[in-house]
């Protein structure tokens, strides 16, 4: 990430008592879903709430929810959720696995950003729940002389729980700025070839290295209610999407790849097929005795990938004959990826920076 300081100086032809004004430049500001800030009850129940009161994310009428998740939900889901941070959290830093690599991410980008455009631009990330927040890092790109703001949610494929919420909570910092700077909002990703290529390769990279080849390949994105889809948001095409690109770039037939959804909460029906009954199907009424499976809706591993899919989903494929599961893992901070999300920030700061 850039420094935020820069030089101010006081524009020409101004009074003498004007304020000084930072150098004009632009920021670029990721952002990602957020973690907790630790792993304890009272950290993990700030960050469910805020992330649960969220009415993209459940949108219930509020009279009926809350009272549901404050008396209930959240007196028991802390401890359950904490644990399952604990089983995957960063000790050495004392952060979420999702916090390093947005870091990494950001310093490869910042990097790249440097060195085609020098000081012109000033790279930094936000949580849409949680540290660092959206708000705080927005003022802090007003202070520093950002007068145009490129926001990119780092999700692959839009859906209104994810990519526009966080766009949401961009605008609602904007409505707090005196002096709004100008906004752009990066579109989904989903099909962009490098995107694709950088999936393709990481594909490639993990059956290069498993002792066996994988039977099939389940592509497990993160679901939303089914509802969502009869009421327009496009994710579940986009995903389907992805799935077809990635495939088509390996070559590969419709039997050697699959796309299902995970994380389903609530009583609600979720986009099917379920990855955690898929899994279990595919051993035991296909015979499927070893399968991979990818995460192509997360640009990072998470609590999402580190422990429901490299742990639940392992087990339920294993409990029902499957021999051997390889996770691949998210692309992460890895060259090609870095490379994809630098080449959608270029393309939409055209006319921005020289």
């Amino acid at each position: 990430m850039l420094d935020a300081t820069h030089s101010a100086s006081r524009p020409d032809h101004a009074p003498a008592d004007h304020p000084a004004l930072p150098k004009e430049r632009v920021g670029i500001l990721l952002a990602n879903l957020g973690t907790p800030d630790a792993t304890d009850y009272w950290s993990m129940r700030r960050y469910l709430n805020e992330f649960l009161s969220d009415q993209r994310v459940i949108d219930y009428p509020r009279w009926k929810w809350q009272p549901l998740l404050q008396l209930i939900i959240l007196s028991k889901r802390p401890f359950s959720s904490g644990a399952a941070y604990k089983s995957i959290w960063n000790e050495e830093a004392n952060e979420s696995p999702l916090m390093t690599i947005t870091k990494a991410q950001t310093a490869a980008i910042a990097q790249k950003m440097t060195e085609r455009y020098g000081d012109q631009v000033m790279v930094d990330f936000c949580m849409r729940y949680g540290n660092p927040s959206t708000k705080s890092k927005v003022r802090e790109m007003v202070e520093a002389g950002c007068r145009k703001i490129l926001f990119f949610p780092l999700y692959p494929q839009y859906a209104g729980a994810t990519s526009a919420t966080a766009n949401d909570q961009f605008f609602r910092a904007l409505m707090e700025e005196k002096w709004q700077p100008t906004a752009r909002i990066v579109d989904p990703y989903f099909g962009h070839p490098m995107y694709i290529e950088a999936l393709a390769q990481s594909i490639e990279r993990a059956y290069a290295q498993a002792d066996s080849r994988p039977d099939i390949l389940v592509c497990s994105y993160h679901g939303v209610p089914q509802r969502y889809l009869m009421e327009g948001d496009p994710y579940h095409c986009q995903c389907q999407k992805t799935t077809r690109l990635l495939r088509e770039r390996l070559g590969w037939d419709k039997t050697q790849i699959t796309t299902t959804f995970q994380s389903r909460f609530g009583p609600e029906e979720w986009l099917k097929p379920y990855t955690v009954d898929e899994v279990a199907r595919l051993a035991k009424e296909d015979g499927k005795k070893h399968i991979a499976v990818c995460a192509p809706a997360f640009s990072a591993d998470c609590i999402e990938t580190l422990e429901e899919i490299n742990e639940e989903i392992k087990e339920s494929f294993e409990e029902a004959g499957g021999e051997k599961f390889t996770y691949i893992p998210c692309l992460n901070d890895d060259p090609a990826h870095v490379d994809a999300l630098s080449r959608v920030i270029e393309e939409n700061l055209g006319g921005w920076v020289d």
